[in-house]
This record gives structure tokens, sequence and C-alpha cells, in this order.
């Protein structure tokens, strides 16, 4: 709606009717009084506000109006017949009109002006919409993720009970079978072993993330002989898989940071290379100074490899590559995990890759004294 401001009737008349007759809806008010209190009352696209009146003229009127925070971004155009003076046009402009427009009135610049107005107008109402609708979509989707988080941390501490009773279980079962020699049965309680083994690693991947989501994923930082522990996570993988996994490189330091965690890395990253490797039985874990100051560690497989335009989401949280997230298992968790990880230490973290040439998984971590 537009809002015509004129002490003088007649004027007031004649505009109404050029608007009305071009489907403007229009109101209006005989003093700068009136108009404020119908301001307040009612939304307005524009205002044509008439320069002298009595009482509060156009300039007082418009210094209210743009000192509103309700009505500050309402435009107005001034109509004056007398005032055409260059410093009075500039006194219009910054009292918050955006235009002005003297009397004898041009209908047809007039119009222009107000259908300019009218667009403007719609356009930010629609703006305005679009970014309450995003604001909306927005909230929905953090409060849908953070149902999710709930539901992972608690199905994760739940499951991790049982599991744990299973394991012992097996255990026992194992224990009390072998002196039969049953060789039958002791392989299926081995896999047996190995899919709960699998089970309990995604378990503890599925607390690690909800820990990580809130914040409690505690760090143990201590000196240990980084060469050591790089050793042990290669015998450890070695025990469960039938890989060769060529070791390259010292690095003849001890590293202060949380051994448990980097290992963890280390783990997660060698057990991929074996999963995405189906056509090869060889594996390398290159470690090295690359720096005074830092300590590098790779794992180069030879497997599926990685295609260029998946590699820049691969350590997302649940990303999981097209064309292998059917043939492969997963969750698409661990390297998510591994690269908070590495955060945490203030390291880096990549991939080089060329698909169907395998990938080379790599951190770097600085050295602190």
């Amino acid at each position: 709606m537009i809002l015509i401001v004129d002490d003088i009737p007649e004027n007031i008349y004649s505009l109404k009717k050029v608007l009305q007759l071009n489907n403007f809806e229009v109101d209006t008010a005989l003093s700068g009084e009136e108009a404020l209190k119908k301001i307040l009352k009612s939304t307005y696209f524009l205002i044509i506000l008439d320069v002298q009146m009595p009482g509060m003229d156009g300039f007082e009127v418009a210094d209210a109006i743009s000192g509103s925070n309700k009505t500050k971004n309402i435009p107005i155009i001034f109509l004056s017949a007398a005032n055409t003076d260059k410093r009075f046009i500039t006194k219009g402009y910054a009292s918050g009109a955006v235009d002005y427009i003297t009397k004898p009135v041009d209908v047809d610049i007039l119009l222009l002006k107000v259908k300019t107005f009218y667009k403007l107008y719609e356009n930010t109402v629609e703006l305005t919409q679009t970014q309450a609708s995003l604001r909306e979509e927005i909230e929905f989707r953090k409060l849908a993720e953070n149902k999710k988080d709930e539901f992972i941390s608690m199905a994760s501490h739940e499951l991790k009970t049982p599991l744990t009773s299973v394991k012992g279980y097996v255990h026992l079962i194992k224990k009390t079978v072998s002196k039969y020699e049953d060789t039958t049965i002791n392989g299926y309680l081995t896999r047996t072993g190995l899919q709960l083994e699998k089970l309990n690693n995604l378990v503890t991947d599925l607390l690690d993330i909800s820990k990580i989501e809130t914040g409690k994923i505690e760090f143990n930082k201590h000196l240990f002989d980084f060469d050591k522990m790089i050793d042990e996570a290669i015998e450890l993988v070695q025990h469960t898989q039938n890989f060769k996994i060529v070791k390259n490189g010292l690095t003849e330091i001890n590293f202060h940071g949380d051994e448990t965690r980097i290992e963890q890395v280390l783990i997660n990253y060698l057990t991929n290379a074996i999963k995405y490797s189906p056509d090869s039985n060889e594996v390398h874990v290159n470690v090295s100074l690359k720096t005074e100051n830092a300590v590098y560690v790779s794992v180069k497989d030879f497997g599926i490899g990685i295609p260029t335009e998946f590699q820049p989401k691969i350590f997302e949280k649940f990303y999981r590559v097209e064309a292998s997230s059917a043939r492969f298992q997963g969750l698409g968790i661990g390297l998510f995990i591994c690269a908070e990880i590495i955060k945490r230490h203030d390291g880096s973290y990549g991939v080089i890759s060329e698909f169907g040439k395998g990938s080379e998984f790599y951190f770097t971590l600085p050295i602190v004294n």
C-alpha cells in the first residue's frame, strides 16, 4: 500500500486517482502527525510526502520515519512546488528520502518511479521469505543431526555391554572345545571371533564419533617411542590379516602425543589399505622426518584407488565413495575419526590416489620439544 501525505485534499485526490487506476492500493494523510500514526498501524511499501505542510513539515516527518526501526526502510518520495534549490533537495535526501519530484507532477514519471519501488518491495518480500525458509530448513537439519547423534551415542553404549559378554562366552567356548581337537568347530569359533572383533571396532568407532561431537574425546599425551608404536601397529594388523606389510624408514625419536590414538590412525589406514586391495597382497608403510620439526607417515596400497573428484570429501563424516560402497562394507566414519585425532595433535592429513592404481594415505605431526 502507498501512503500519500499532503495538507491539500485536491493534491491528494488527483494522485490517488492516478495510482488507483494503475491498480495500486492507496491510503492518505492530511498532516505529518496523522501520517506518523498511520505508519505505526499499517504497512506501506512507499510514502509520497509533501515538503511544505503546517505543523510538522515533510523533513520532520521523514526524520521521524527514518529514526524508527519499524519504518526506517520504507522509501520516501518528496513532493515540492517551491523548494527546488539544491540545498533543499540535499536536505530531503539527508532526512531519509530516496527520490525528489517537483510540482506540478509529471504523472508518467511518477508512475515509473512507483512501479520501480513496488518491484523492489516485491523482491525484498520474496528474499525475506526465502531467508526465513532457509533458516527453518537449517534449524530442522540441525535437529535431525542432533537426534541422529543422540541415537548413535545411545545405541553404541547399549551395544557395548552385550558385545563384551558375547566375546567372553565365545572365548570360553573355544577354550572348552579346544581339547577335543575338532577343527571344524574351532574354525567356526575363530571366524565368529573375527566377526565379533569387526563389530567391536565398529561400535568403538561409533562411540568415538559421539565423543568427538560432544567434545568429550580424551587424549592422554606422553612421550613414547614412535618407531616402536609403528612396529606394534603393523604387527597387530599382520596378526589378523594375511598380508605383507613393508616398512620403510625410521624416525628414531620419542614423540609427545597420545600413543593409543595415533596408533588407531595407523591401524585404520592399514586395514583400509588391505580392504580396498582385493587383487594385491602388499602394503607399504613409509616413515620419515619430513623436517626437523615434523614426522611423516604414509600407508601406500596397490588397490582400487579413488577417483579424483571424490578425494576432497574422503575424510568427511559418513562419506563413502559411490563406486566402492556397494562392494565394500563400512559406514564411512573411520577416516573422519583419524582426521579428528590428527587435528587434535595439530597435524595434517591427506590422500594421494590414482583410480585403479592404488592410494597413499598420509599424516604429518609436529614434533614438540
